[in-house]
């Protein structure tokens, strides 16, 4: 079996959730190994980079993709060449938290809005007391602001840090910014995990869950940032991934 399958010419990984996690904690124990880009992407996002050079070019150098949604899945299984589950941000962000707290990692947080970014960064040390909070930043800053944060996060190092702007933003502002965080090792999207994490958003109940159906519990029940589209918008992409992957032949 391949290390990947590649669904609309995006190499997802067919990596378990422990299979990501263990390969991500052996590039955060690495010394000067770089900054390791991961992307959770979703159909949105597979969808997205069809008509978008920009992201293409992202896509091919990030080093690991992983499949964050249930129709990346299907989408394998129907080509006959399955992904063995969902691997969402979500999940690693609270499995590598669990581990950093073991091993001291330090962690940087970038995203959502002040109020909540407070709450998420003080329910994680309360909940990770040995992570060590190397620093945060609220997501609504302006060009004038980059530079300033930038440095912070140069200045810090950590060893993970993780972006709660929205994709695919997060990951064009990474993709923009690379060369200046290599003291970074590790970095990733993780969509609205603050929110959850902040206890600003509920998190979907285990039966939907068990499901798949998280998704739709966001929708029914997650509010939307400002700036952001409607979720009900976004969500007119699906049937369009569905009928690239699923249906027309040849893919």
């Amino acid at each position: 079996m391949s290390g990947y399958v590649s669904i609309l010419g995006v190499p997802f990984s067919r990596k378990t959730l422990d299979g990501t996690v263990a390969c991500l904690a052996e590039q955060i124990n690495k010394e000067n190994s770089g900054l390791f880009h991961l992307i959770t992407a979703n159909p949105e996002i597979t969808l997205a980079s069809q008509s978008d050079p920009l992201l293409q070019e992202i896509i091919r150098s990030a080093d690991l993709i992983v499949p964050d949604g249930i129709g990346i899945v299907l989408a394998a299984k129907r080509k006959g060449e399955p992904v063995p589950e969902r691997v969402t941000g979500y999940d690693l962000l609270l499995r590598l938290l669990a581990q950093g707290n073991e091993q001291g990692w330090s962690f940087y947080f970038l995203g959502t809005d002040e109020r909540t970014s407070v709450q998420a960064a003080e329910q994680i040390v309360r909940s990770y007391p040995q992570v060590k909070l190397a620093g945060r930043h609220h997501g609504f800053f302006s060009a004038e602001d980059e530079p300033g944060i930038i440095a912070d996060i140069w200045k810090s190092k950590p060893d993970v840090l993780i972006l709660a702007m929205g994709a695919p933003y997060s990951d064009k502002w990474l993709h923009k910014h690379r060369r200046e965080l290599e003291g970074v090792k590790l970095a990733f999207g993780v969509g609205g995990s603050l929110d959850v994490i902040s206890g600003k958003v509920k998190p979907a109940p285990a039966i939907w869950k068990k499901l798949n159906l998280e998704w739709a519990h966001r929708l029914l029940f997650a509010p939307v940032a400002k700036g952001q589209k409607s979720r009900w918008r976004r969500q007119a992409a699906l049937p369009k991934f569905v009928y690239r992957t699923m249906i027309r032949k040849g893919n």
